[in-house]
């Protein structure tokens, strides 16, 4: 009996500290990743890296859906593909948020999905991270409202520049929902092309859907005109730079200055008008519509 007795315990500890689904992929993620990264320091050729990347992405891709299973969001696919880009550091899109990413066209409305767990450990390597510019608060509630966050997560060659955030009804059964305008941009100044960013977190699920805003963003001429002012202050200590000693970047500074400030005014702008245009009933609803289908409504 005894010898029974301690067979049980020892299969009841081992079933305890078996690897999660979870762990598997972030075991086989590293693995991969390593491998990349021995492959670069040995000059491998690229061609062979890139064909490891894309059969390693498929293996991860497929750890995913199995993890995930399908979405059942209306006007979605139920299949979709890694949300990684590549698993080697050189590339654009190493990094993003380990999840699956649905969508509906090339250009049109996406949602990737991800587990709270991954969200988690993706957090908390984001506040390990040394430059002040990557680095991410480990609460999901907290990360959500940065631009930062969809910077990472889900974008690969531009950043995320948020221009309002919206008030939402929470869906019933959904932790937390978060819903953004903004745009992804590479430089500053205003983004004509905007973007309704909404992230629900239910139960074990981290949805973050994606849409080109609908109705478009209309431009606000009192904006446009604080961001015009703030450029050309900005091109003339530019200008101004040029012909002063090349080791004095006082001008440059200042014209870098001037142009943050600008982008910051103007966002806020679009913020406080914003919310009196016609279209941005529109707008609010398309983000509720997004947050009430991923949360099962």
């Amino acid at each position: 009996m005894r010898l029974v007795l301690t067979l049980l315990l020892t299969l009841s500890a081992s079933a305890a500290y078996a690897a999660s689904p979870e762990d598997d992929y972030i075991a086989a993620r590293d693995k991969a990743m390593a491998a990349i990264a021995a492959q670069e320091s040995a000059n491998t050729a690229i061609e062979t890296i890139d064909a490891q990347n894309e059969k390693d992405l498929a293996d991860l891709q497929q750890r995913l859906a199995t993890l995930l299973g399908p979405l059942q969001v209306k006007d979605f696919p139920a299949t979709g593909t890694i949300n990684l880009q590549s698993l080697n550091a050189s590339d654009i899109g190493y990094g993003m948020l380990d999840g699956l990413r649905y969508s509906q066209s090339d250009d049109g409305p996406s949602i990737v999905v991800s587990t709270r767990g991954l969200t988690e450990r993706w957090l908390k390597s984001k506040a390990a991270e040394t430059d002040a510019d990557f680095k991410l608060p480990t609460d999901i509630g907290e990360a959500l409202k940065l631009d930062g966050f969809y910077t990472q997560a889900i974008g690969s060659d531009a950043a995320f520049s948020g221009t309002l955030d919206f008030s939402l009804k929470k869906p019933e059964g959904a932790e937390a929902v978060v819903a953004r305008l903004g745009g992804w941009t590479q430089d500053v100044g205003p983004i004509y092309d905007q973007h309704v960013v909404v992230a629900v977190v239910k139960g074990d699920r981290v949805l973050i859907a994606e849409a080109p805003a609908s109705p478009a963003v209309p431009k606000i001429a009192a904006c446009d005109s604080i961001w015009a002012a703030a450029d050309a202050d900005a091109q003339k200590a530019q200008q101004a730079d040029q012909g002063a000693n090349q080791d004095d970047s006082t001008n440059t500074d200042a014209g870098n200055a001037a142009w943050e400030k600008g982008d910051a005014d103007y966002r806020a702008c679009m913020a406080q008008h914003l919310p009196g245009d016609p279209a941005f009933a529109g707008l609010l609803a398309q983000a509720q519509g997004l947050a009430d289908s991923m949360a099962g409504k």
